[in-house]
């Protein structure tokens, strides 16, 4: 039987080196092929590179704008990464290749937490958008092997932790900027 990577490789939908555009497909057309991975190639575009500032090449997507959202819209985001990395999960992605994506949302998610600072990275490191390219290199190149099953609790203590830590650095700021008020009165 043929692992999910092997049923899933395929020509690549943009025929060379994807990059952060927005514009088309991330993954092969076979992977699109597949209702699960279509959604997930569709709105990881949708959070990091749907739309692009005029007159520039700088795109971004819903993931920053839910950031200038203080506290709620970090955790939003962090939510819907969470759901397209389980979604990834599911279809094969291996322990190794989770925990990378992981990686990439928590450091999206807790810079973001940064007044001003985090929306600018937010702005430029499109952690969705990486995964995307990491789920094509996992199917196409045939790397980050290993089963999934383990790392799927993982996902949601990883996410837990990451929102306290999101709802500490909130509270401090927040703590901050108070504190700013009060000596300058």
């Amino acid at each position: 039987m043929k692992s999910a990577s092997q049923r899933l490789r395929g020509k690549s939908a943009r025929d060379g080196e994807a990059t952060l555009t927005g514009e088309s497909a991330v993954l092969t057309e076979l992977q699109l092929g597949h209702p699960s991975l279509r959604w997930v190639d569709r709105y990881s575009r949708l959070l990091d590179t749907r739309f692009r500032i005029p007159g520039t090449k700088v795109r971004f997507g819903l993931d920053f704008i839910l950031g200038l959202v203080p506290g709620a819209g970090d955790a939003i985001s962090m939510g819907l990464s969470g759901i397209l990395i389980a979604t990834m999960a599911r279809n094969g992605a291996s322990p190794r290749l989770v925990l990378r994506m992981l990686g990439n949302v928590g450091l999206d998610a807790l810079v973001g937490t940064i007044p001003v600072l985090g929306n600018i990275f937010d702005l430029f490191y499109k952690a969705n958008h990486r995964n995307l390219l990491l789920l094509r290199e996992y199917y196409v190149e045939d790397k980050h092997r290993g089963s999934v099953w383990p790392i799927l609790m993982a996902i949601v203590i990883a996410l837990i932790i990451l929102l306290g830590l999101m709802v500490m650095i909130f509270v401090w700021c927040i703590n901050a900027i108070m504190n700013l008020f009060q000596a300058g009165t």
